[in-house]
């Protein structure tokens, strides 16, 4: 099986972010989103993802990919 990759760090850099800065505006903790950001994350809520995309102004295949990792 194929992992899922987590390109939250990518996307972060992309749009001159840190992960504090974007715990901040979510309202979700640092631990969580480091959790998230490292891939050792066992599942995200849609909840989550939609706030992600939101704020980040992206889609989901920004954030998490399948496959090669790229």
């Amino acid at each position: 099986m194929m992992p899922i990759y987590v390109q939250l760090d990518a996307t972060l850099k992309a749009r001159s972010m840190t992960l504090s800065e974007l715990s901040e505006r979510l309202g979700l903790t640092l631990a969580n989103l480091s959790i998230l950001k490292t891939g050792k994350a066992k599942a995200v809520r849609f909840s989550t993802l939609e706030a992600l995309c939101r704020e980040l102004d992206c889609q989901p295949r920004d954030i998490l990919t399948y496959g090669d990792g790229v």
